[in-house]
């Protein structure tokens, strides 16, 4: 969010819009519009009423494949899936795939109909196409009843409609992803690469002061991918790399943080980076900004918001929202001696969707040392209000 850092990040997001939908008796009625204007992050992700939820607020064993399933007794949950791919000609495409569940109530409610549920599923889709510099957004919005939508670990699926992330057999991997939307599809294949990686404190990820306002996470930072990409008539044969980010929560951010810039980077020299800054509302970085620097053999370094330089280069301007963004970043890890230039492969991957915030692919360039480095990966920033 994919989320929040990481995916807090986008989520609080859309549950701020979704709280202005209807929904007596837990009833939702599938793509319904919903219109949404302005929201406070803060208030989506740290306030509100949390009785009868479960809440992250101490380290605790993960348990496979059961972990990779739903916890309806928390508020949110999502699985977000981004890559990098090429085709035999080289021709760059980056894809998006987020689904989140958002329970409605902490309880399901009485089962006198199919259709009743307290279980509200979102779907984000994106596709970019380097080469005619296009980028494509897509969502969707169902309950979690009658198949429609819905999440389980034995075997692992996770659908909305025909968008879905399933496992194989009792294994989530090999993992294939599949969505189609208005001539855009992707059907693709991710096998294990690395090992999976515990983000914050053994998978507690703390993202404000306040006991809870925490998330469990951990990702799959390097998933060798093949498959197909289609785009209208033309079908292009695909091979890359992707990462996985798991998350889920009941609270996270704090009434005096804002937004965030976060950043999924996988380099050629076998390392993956994810670091997440947090703003505060007077537009400086939060203490409970983090990441984690991934070595080529799974080894992890947690960083700490004083070990990552971030400086925003430039600005962009959306010709169709005329929110801005900044046009690239610096990122540099003194400790690690890394010095990176993080650019969008296309300048245009804002998601105007229910709610607009950027996120899409980039290119990483600069030094390790005195090494030339290279990679890439995907980048989410939310919106200049909350900048």
């Amino acid at each position: 969010m994919p989320a929040p850092p990481s995916q807090i990040k986008l989520f609080g997001l859309l549950t701020a819009g979704l709280i202005g939908v209807t929904l007596a008796g837990y009833w939702f009625w599938p793509r319904a519009p919903v219109v949404v204007d302005r929201f406070a992050v803060s208030s989506a992700l740290g306030d509100g009423d949390n009785a009868g939820y479960q809440r992250a607020d101490m380290p605790r064993p993960f348990q496979f494949p059961v972990d990779h399933g739903p916890h309806p007794q928390f508020r949110n949950e999502w699985w977000y899936a981004t890559g990098n791919l090429t085709d035999a000609a080289g021709r760059a495409f980056g894809y998006q795939l987020t689904l989140f569940r958002i329970a409605l109530a902490p309880t399901a409610p009485v089962a006198d109909s199919a259709w009743r549920t307290n279980q509200l599923y979102m779907g984000h889709f994106a596709l970019t196409d380097v080469l005619d510099q296009q980028h494509y957004g897509f969502e969707r919005f169902s309950r979690g009843a009658v198949g429609l939508a819905g999440a389980q670990a034995e075997p692992f699926r996770v659908w909305l409609e025909n968008w879905e992330l399933a496992g194989s057999g009792s294994e989530v991997f090999p993992m294939r992803i599949h969505a189609q939307e208005s001539g855009i599809a992707i059907d693709l294949t991710l096998n294990a690469g690395k090992p999976l990686v515990l983000q914050g404190d053994r998978g507690l990820s703390q993202k404000s002061a306040e006991s809870g306002n925490a998330s469990y996470y951990y990702s799959y930072t390097r998933l060798p991918t093949k498959g197909a990409i289609k785009i209208a008539e033309q079908t292009f044969i695909v091979q890359g790399a992707s990462w996985l980010d798991r998350e889920w929560s009941t609270s996270a951010l704090g009434p005096d943080q804002s937004g965030w810039d976060w950043f999924a980077l996988q380099f050629e020299d076998g390392r993956e980076l994810m670091f997440y800054r947090l703003r505060r509302k007077d537009g400086s970085a939060d203490a409970f900004s983090k990441g984690v620097l991934v070595s080529s053999n799974g080894q992890t370094r947690l960083l700490r918001p004083d070990a990552v330089d971030l400086q925003a280069l430039g600005e962009w301007r959306s010709p169709q929202t005329g929110d801005r963004y900044p046009a690239a970043w610096r990122l540099r890890v003194p400790a690690e001696k890394l010095d990176l230039t993080v650019t969008p492969k296309v300048a245009d991957q804002e998601m105007r969707l229910t709610v607009r915030y950027w996120e899409g692919a980039v290119v990483v360039t600069g030094r390790v040392g005195d090494q030339n480095i290279s990679g890439q990966g995907y980048l989410e920033m939310t919106r200049p209000d909350q900048r």
